[in-house]
């Protein structure tokens, strides 16, 4: 993962996978309107061209979140949330706003081949493989990667995921590596050029991590699966999600589109957005009125020039080097640029 010097704000939620099936559209289009109509998002946006989902909720009964969703080449999606305030794990993951949650939804899928971000992914026999497996994860995913050690062969509530147990806003950013009894030497091994350890029966975070923070800081010593809160690893994630950790690559786009190219306005924040186009209308106008008054006097200074020239009897100059620039051409430049540009897409849910 090559990040980008910004760190992640407080405030944004980032997410990607790829969803596996046909009709991804239809399938986000279906649930936001489902989500709509039981007034679990405010509203949603779809732009059929660019391909792309917006929505807007409430958390704590009044912070605003506004999220994103892109839909790219092989059904791969990217989602971005950003919300009024330092986001929460205990808010509802925005995964959930866009995607339906039950077991046989197709959208669950890593970037990385092969992995799943709600269920166990067991780790490959090969050593070799689960090093570049690692390698992979921490250069190309946008997912929390967790390795977890079983101390011994668990039962069927062991054999269970634990993303399932974490904060809402935390399992939908979580990929579960499970390394069986036998495999300790070899995960530590392949892990061993990122600095990272796994103690026996317990769990390692992948990086990267902030400056000024070490590997250990966020290892857990005991995960027990039997089916109880995994506390200590719900902690290390917690703190590590609050970290500013470096933006992943791409995400720093993705922050900027939902920012800047926002569609989704209330009727409030268009009333504003008019305000301020007027604002900026008035502003040139004066301008203009401004340059034509100092055309004028720079004519009538000119004229004055060329009298004294003639009764001098010398050559003038050229009158039209000395031409100052229309005042009406600026206006128009001026105007070009505050002109605003007409959208693309059709909007769904009004």
């Amino acid at each position: 993962m090559h990040s980008s010097p910004d760190p992640l704000p407080s405030t944004v939620w980032p997410a990607r996978g790829r969803h596996v099936g046909s009709a991804a559209a239809d399938v986000l289009r279906v649930n936001l309107q489902q989500l709509k109509d039981g007034a679990v998002v405010d509203d949603f946006l779809e732009l059929k061209e660019e391909r792309v989902f917006e929505a807007r909720w409430r958390v704590d009964g009044e912070a605003v979140v506004r999220a994103r969703l892109t839909l790219g080449p092989d059904e791969r999606w990217t989602l971005v949330a950003e919300a009024e305030r330092p986001w929460s794990p205990q808010w509802a993951s925005p995964v959930g706003m866009f995607w339906p949650l039950g077991p046989d939804a197709g959208w669950d899928h890593d970037t990385v081949a092969g992995l799943r971000l709600r269920e166990v992914n067991r780790l490959p026999e090969d050593d070799k493989e689960i090093r570049r497996l690692f390698r992979e994860c921490v250069r190309d995913s946008w997912a929390v990667h967790v390795v977890v050690h079983e101390a011994m062969t668990p039962d069927e509530i062991g054999r269970r995921s634990l993303t399932g147990q974490l904060p809402p806003g935390l399992r939908h950013r979580v990929v579960e590596h499970r390394a069986a009894p036998h495999q300790l030497r070899a995960v530590n091994w392949a892990l061993k050029e990122f600095d990272v350890e796994v103690p026996r029966g317990g769990a390692a975070l992948l990086p990267p991590l902030p400056a000024g923070h070490d590997a250990d800081d966020f290892a857990v010593r005991s995960v027990f699966l039997d089916g109880t809160e995994p506390t200590g690893l719900v902690d290390a994630l917690t703190r590590f999600a609050a970290l500013p950790r470096p933006l992943p690559e791409g995400a720093e786009d993705a922050v900027t589109a939902l920012r800047e190219q926002w569609r989704l306005t209330t009727v409030e924040e268009e009333l504003a957005r008019q305000r301020e186009l007027v604002a900026m209308y008035a502003e040139a106008l004066d301008a203009m009125t401004k340059s034509r008054d100092l055309y004028r006097e720079a004519a009538e200074r000119a004229n004055e020039a060329l009298a004294a020239y003639r009764e001098a009897g010398l050559v003038p100059p050229d009158p039209a080097a000395a031409q100052p620039a229309s005042p009406l051409q600026h206006l128009t430049r001026a105007l070009e640029r505050f002109r605003p540009r007409p959208g693309s897409g059709g909007r769904s849910g009004h």
